[in-house]
């Protein structure tokens, strides 16, 4: 069989920038917003004549960041591995992607939507109408997710007062961000996945976001994330000038304490 050929069509703006800050599905990002830009000198402009007559799309796109696959896979609300067929993971074969998106304004070759769970810079592969009647299948209840405990409910993530402090001060100091991002990949529970960055140090676990690290531990199906630190060592927080450090040296300044 020869090999397919795809060609992007255009390009997804959104405000994830790392695979761990994005929701698992646009059920979880029903506020985010973001453009799909496509290609000009295409004909694109023709071939989106009333699409702004769906309130959603079907976007087709490619998992760019991601490279291999496995046959089984830990789904996140699995108790066990499956199938990689049998679940939706984005490790796959042909790392192509699709999420229903809400289509909020056509400006051009610019798409403005929402429900966005795409990380930026993803490429996109097509376009389609979501259908109700054709799309939302009465009779399509089954699957793994119906049985025993699948979906595990999620975790409940406490932030720590320590936590608080340092997550309040890089959102108010240094316009930095992390506690939803925190939550999302936390809910889901401790486990180790490709996309989530968790690893044991201790009696402890530390979650990675973006080149900070949240210090949390588990009690059942009690997370509480107890310090957020600096991802850098102390020496190259010490020794590199460079200016985008500023905030991991304040919040390594805030208060002592022991690594």
């Amino acid at each position: 069989m020869k090999d397919l050929v795809c060609k992007p069509i255009g390009i997804v703006h959104s405000p994830f920038r790392e695979r761990a800050e994005a929701p698992r599905q646009t059920a979880a990002a029903r506020e985010v917003r973001g453009t799909i830009e496509l290609l000009p000198g295409q004909d694109f402009e023709h071939a989106l004549e009333d699409i702004e007559m769906w309130p959603y799309l079907w976007v087709l796109f490619w998992f760019h960041l991601n490279e291999g696959w496995r046959p089984k896979v830990l789904p996140p609300r699995s108790a066990k591995r499956r199938g990689l067929f049998a679940t939706r993971a984005p490790y796959r074969p042909n790392p192509i992607g699709m999420s229903a998106v809400k289509l909020e304004q056509v400006d051009g070759l610019v798409l403005h939507v929402s429900a966005l769970d795409m990380l930026d810079g993803t490429p996109v592969l097509d376009l389609k109408p979501y259908v109700p009647y054709a799309d939302a299948l009465a009779d399509a209840e089954g699957g793994w997710l119906e049985a025993g405990l699948d979906p595990q409910p999620g975790f409940e993530v406490e932030i720590g007062e320590g936590a608080a402090r340092e997550l309040g001060y890089l959102r108010d100091s240094w316009n930095i961000e992390l506690e939803e991002a925190i939550r999302r990949v936390l809910v889901l529970g401790p486990q180790q996945h490709p996309y989530r960055r968790i690893r044991r140090v201790g009696d402890e676990m530390v979650l990675a976001v973006k080149d900070f690290r949240a210090r949390f531990t588990v009690d059942g199906r009690r997370i509480v994330v107890h310090a957020i630190t600096s991802g850098y060592r102390p020496r190259e927080l010490a020794t590199n000038p460079a200016p985008e450090l500023e905030p991991h040296r304040a919040l390594v300044g805030m208060r002592p304490r022991a690594e």
